[in-house]
């Protein structure tokens, strides 16, 4: 099969509005089952099940089963940098595209999982903090931990160790699709939103890829140096949590 075949049939999976629903509720790097994953793309069980079908033969997806239920996720992290691509292209296609992100929701651009890295303006926000700090290296796309950011990573608690030894690129950089700059990808970007949900700086908000910042989080953004603007904090989850959502000062 030539590669324009192969990209053809990619193409032709992700064209169908259901399954492009059920790819995206899958990008926070969450498993859901197929009934689940119905309600996320507005269709029946048995709609569902035939789109997952086709998206699992097409490896774009994989399917786990754990007792009687079946959990799918998304294959790769390589599926997941892919769709995000194509989510920042969709979003510039058109002037009614413009400015990128727009209508999106608040919270998803304030912070949000990317398949298994922070992104929105907290993702874009730590990543300039540690550029402008020395802790990492932008380059062509790519990205490069100093030995200062070694320590300073460490010291969050982020396991690097861990990160060396997995089977992917070791630190990345992504152009973020609503903010248009860059965050952490890659191992290093996964280790670092484990430790920050592992010490409860950021929450995940249930059935969606936002993220809250915690009043935890927001005293260590305000200690790392990443600036929390108050003014447009969202509104609270939930009385118990009593996480408030993020909004970073930055530029687009």
């Amino acid at each position: 099969m030539r590669d324009t075949d192969m990209l053809a049939d990619v193409a032709r999976l992700l064209g169908e509005p259901a399954r492009t629903r059920i790819l995206t509720a899958l990008f926070g790097g969450c498993a859901f089952t197929g009934k689940e994953l119905a309600y996320f793309a507005g269709v029946t069980a048995a709609t569902a099940s035939s789109h997952l079908s086709k998206l699992v033969a097409g490896e774009l997806l994989v399917m786990e089963k754990q007792g009687r239920f079946h959990y799918y996720r998304l294959k790769s992290a390589d599926v997941a940098r892919a769709i995000e691509g194509l989510m920042t292209v969709a979003a510039s296609v058109t002037p009614a595209g413009w400015p990128p992100g727009h209508r999106v929701e608040a919270a998803l651009r304030n912070a949000r999982m990317c398949y298994d890295h922070i992104a929105g303006r907290l993702g874009v926000s730590l990543c300039d903090m540690m550029v402008r700090r020395g802790h990492l290296v932008l380059v062509d796309g790519g990205a490069e931990v100093t030995d200062g950011g070694a320590r300073f990573l460490a010291g969050l608690g982020v396991d690097l160790d861990r990160a060396r030894g997995a089977k992917r690129r070791y630190c990345r950089s992504c152009i973020d699709w609503t903010e248009r700059r860059q965050h952490i990808s890659g191992a290093v970007g996964a280790a670092l939103a484990e430790a920050f949900l592992e010490h409860e700086w950021i929450s995940r908000i249930r059935d969606s890829r936002a993220l809250t910042v915690t009043p935890g989080g927001r005293k260590k953004l305000t200690e790392l140096g990443v600036i929390v603007d108050p003014l447009m904090a969202g509104p609270q989850v939930s009385d118990a949590s009593q996480s408030t959502r993020l909004s970073m000062v930055s530029q687009n």
